[in-house]
């Protein structure tokens, strides 16, 4: 598996793509490899380890999607994404398409298309394990709150559960984390699939719990460039065999654990 760069800030993409004049075909990269978004920065979904490799749920859909569009583990580029920047790097062709817990929303729907969807997730709240004060979304009213620049669960919370709150929003989640652990905000809010996954990361064990609040149902989904519609069957029908062949159960319980409750994979929506 190739080594990637860091995801392209998303400005720097459209002035590089515009001034060159360049256009890579689909997320193929002139050599047979495959370009793939992912986050970096997400235990059990999409993680960068410090040796290079790569962990996650998401990584090994990715893995098991392309191995079904015929590229091997070697022929395959993961780049990085962040929330707010998965929709340009599609659109200009950096990636051929991002699974990167990216919820389907009618919003993003007007840019990209998805396939799937693949997972269902719920919105929920971390805090530290020691903080009482919290125990529902309504209580952030009077408190601060951290998530990720481009997310739809800050937007959700404040605009419907806790309109007062204080919000730092970061470009990772790795930096709510910390700035959680310094008591710089109270709360953290995202999927709860991914707070599950840095509740458990080795070093924070005992630091943080979850609330186990479902603000929000998330339907994961694999972005493709929009009107793709041969690249989002294809993504579909190999969704479909991994469910049918035990590869997704198995990479759920690998990824997030035995103890952790999550639902049947969604029914794919067929692509119109």
């Amino acid at each position: 598996m190739k080594v990637p760069q860091a995801g392209a800030v998303a400005a720097v993409i459209a002035i590089a793509l515009t001034a060159s004049g360049c256009v890579f075909d689909d997320g193929d990269q002139g050599d047979g490899t495959l370009s793939i978004g992912i986050k970096f920065d997400q235990p059990g979904i999409g993680m960068r380890e410090t040796d290079g490799t790569f962990s996650g749920f998401d990584v090994d859909v990715a893995t098991y999607v392309a191995k079904e569009l015929g590229y091997k583990p070697n022929k395959i580029e993961f780049k990085q994404v962040y929330s707010n920047d998965r929709e340009l790097l599609i659109q200009y062709n950096e990636v051929k398409f991002v699974v990167a817990s990216y919820s389907i929303n009618e919003k993003r729907k007007e840019k990209v298309d998805f396939a799937g969807p693949y997972f269902v997730a719920h919105q929920d709240l971390l805090t530290r394990a020691n903080d009482g004060s919290i125990t529902k979304a309504e209580d952030l009213n009077s408190k601060s709150l951290c998530s990720v620049s481009g997310s739809t669960s800050a937007e959700n919370l404040r605009k419907n559960l806790a309109p007062k709150a204080g919000l730092l929003e970061m470009s990772g989640y790795a930096d709510c984390v910390v700035a959680l652990q310094e008591s710089r905000v109270d709360a953290m809010t995202t999927d709860n699939s991914i707070l599950a996954g840095y509740a458990a990361r080795k070093g924070n064990e005992g630091k943080f719990k979850l609330l186990g609040t479902s603000l929000s149902n998330e339907n994961y989904g694999i972005g493709v460039k929009k009107g793709n519609k041969e690249l989002q069957r294809k993504i579909n029908d190999a969704l479909k065999k991994m469910v049918a062949d035990g590869s997704w159960e198995a990479a759920v319980k690998k990824n997030f654990g035995a103890n952790y409750k999550y639902e049947p994979a969604p029914a794919i929506t067929p692509v119109s």
